[in-house]
């Protein structure tokens, strides 16, 4: 039975990378090599590539092309697994990127028909382009695999300076390639398109890998915790944890509310607190997922 769970989990891990790459060769081809907007990583630079050497080589062997070095290295301080699997992703992207690229000019030349009289809508381009990249890394990310490319070289720049964490690593170089774009491009607008576009994609990445169920973490100090649980288990059906504290100040015990509540939940709470204790101090933080009773099961 474990055999089978874990043979489904591999099998639905690899149909997320072929779907994640399908999306990012979408928003590749159609969105952004087209109009020249490279939103950091290898896309990015294979994209200036691409352009430098007057449309020799697809950008999707440019691509694969970059990625070579960074296996090399990978393979050796990196885990097995993730480098298969990155190794795949990397590959079925290159491929899918330059077998799809005559059916997505269709696209393109529509597109360009339906601005005869006008100049392209960068913006249009790069919220789309920036979204469907989001979603489809996300879904590769999600499989537990990347794309290669400078998330695999901030993996390795970590192995060799660990005190710089991969996502200043990643941060440097999407930054490096953003800029590289702009000289090679001579243009500051395409650069300034294209931070919009790494903006949009990492905030899809990370809606797509901690979920849309956002919900807020709330700590309850009060000299009236007791009421304060009771009615927020009874009216809001939410658990409720007090830890143990110590007024520093009066030196007296203290109970410390602690609990989890969906948004919509949250002004229901407040009128619970200030009915209870008009004085008690709460503090309210964002959390991206709950797994458990009452929010999300475990995958």
């Amino acid at each position: 039975m474990k055999n089978s769970n874990s043979f489904s989990k591999t099998v639905q891990d690899y149909l997320w990378i072929v779907l994640g790459s399908l999306i990012t060769a979408a928003a590749i081809n159609i969105f952004l090599v087209p109009y020249k907007i490279a939103p950091g990583g290898v896309t990015g630079i294979a994209t200036v590539i691409y352009y430098l050497i007057d449309e020799m080589i697809p950008v999707g062997i440019i691509m694969l092309m970059l990625n070579v070095p960074l296996f090399i290295f990978g393979y050796k301080y990196i885990g097995r697994r993730f480098i298969v699997r990155t190794l795949i992703s990397t590959v079925l992207l290159s491929l899918i990127t330059d077998v799809t690229e005559p059916l997505t000019e269709l696209f393109t030349e529509q597109l360009a028909l339906e601005n005869l009289t006008e100049s392209p809508d960068y913006m249009l381009y790069t919220i789309f382009g920036g979204f469907f990249l989001g979603l489809g890394l996300g879904l590769v990310f999600k499989s537990g695999a990347t794309t290669g490319g400078t998330d695999l070289a901030a993996r390795i720049l970590n192995h060799f300076i660990p005190t710089l964490s991969v996502g200043r690593a990643l941060l440097l170089m999407d930054t490096a390639v953003v800029i590289f774009a702009a000289v090679a491009f001579r243009s500051f607008l395409l650069a300034l398109y294209a931070i919009l576009a790494l903006y949009i994609s990492s905030k899809i990445i990370d809606v797509i890998l901690e979920g849309m169920n956002f919900a807020k973490a709330v700590f309850i100090i009060s000299d009236h915790a007791d009421i304060i649980a009771q009615d927020v288990m009874n009216e809001l059906e939410r658990g409720v944890t007090a830890l143990k504290g110590i007024g520093m100040y009066s030196g007296n015990d203290k109970k410390v509310l602690y609990c989890v509540i969906q948004r919509g939940q949250l002004q229901g709470l407040k009128n619970i607190v200030k009915r209870a204790d008009p004085k008690a101090f709460v503090i309210l933080s964002d959390v991206t997922e709950v797994l458990g009773e009452g929010f999300k099961t475990y995958d």
